[in-house]
């Protein structure tokens, strides 16, 4: 079952895409889910289909955040870029549950683990709802997922759950140290079909970028070009929202071209 409530937010130009808003029954999860929605210019009236970027914590990547320090104001950008692409944003479980639901792995600290819940969620029943009810390009190479900290994480791991799903990731600041089955995973597959964009900042964590270069050698090994990955370190770079909606648009760029 699904329960939608449809919001577009006024916009003051006319050459720019619409924010909306609807809200999702996730069984796998037990709770409902709002989801953000960014169209762009010009949507209704053409026949052309998009290809789509699932991003987490959807409260911060567009303007929904409590304090606007944790907004990535994602429409801003998208808008400057002239975006050719539909953007979900997804929102987070909170303080509850946001771990728990990003996290493939528990952390004797910090729990977590059901990220395969979180991701069921996403590819069973978000994505064919939306393929169903936008204009979308549903196949892998148009199908992006989108994070940062664990939300790195968890597109990480999803592109190697999911190869045939997601063929593309966006892995901002992931938070890899949160347990070394990840460093494992990886050595069990053979080969990696997807295009990954790695971006840390170089004042985050200790092994922040050990981490992702110690990630970056093992997928090279696995790729067939080395075309499918870009790493950028960012220097004075910090873990925090300034850090990711500065980088977004080069992400962007590179991953949807």
């Amino acid at each position: 079952m699904y329960f939608q409530d449809m919001k577009t937010e006024n916009t003051k130009r006319a050459d720019i895409g619409s924010v909306s808003e609807f809200i999702i029954e996730a069984p796998q999860l037990k709770r409902n889910k709002t989801i953000w929605v960014y169209l762009p210019y010009n949507y209704e009236q053409n026949r052309q289909h998009y290809p789509v970027i699932y991003m987490h914590d959807g409260q911060n990547v567009f303007d929904h955040a409590e304090n606007e320090k944790h907004e990535w104001h994602a429409e801003d950008k998208l808008n400057d870029l002239h975006s050719q692409s539909i953007i979900i944003g997804i929102e987070h479980g909170g303080s509850t549950h946001r771990i728990d639901e990003m996290t493939p792995y528990k952390n004797e600290k910090y729990g977590g683990g059901h990220a395969d819940d979180y991701l069921d969620f996403i590819v069973n029943t978000l994505k064919p709802y939306v393929d169903a009810n936008y204009k979308t390009l549903p196949d892998t190479a148009n199908t992006t997922i989108f994070g940062s900290s664990v939300g790195g994480l968890i597109s990480f791991y999803a592109l190697l759950k999911f190869p045939d799903v997601f063929g593309n990731a966006g892995v901002f600041s992931p938070s890899f140290w949160f347990s070394d089955e990840i460093f494992k995973l990886i050595q069990t597959i053979e080969t990696i079909t997807g295009r990954i964009y790695f971006m840390a900042g170089d004042h985050e964590s200790t092994n922040m970028v050990p981490d992702i270069e110690h990630i970056e050698q093992l997928v090279l090994e696995r790729v067939q070009s080395s075309a499918q990955v870009h790493k950028k370190v960012v220097h004075n770079g910090r873990h925090n929202e300034k850090l990711w909606r500065r980088e977004f648009a080069d992400a962007y760029i590179w991953l949807l071209g």
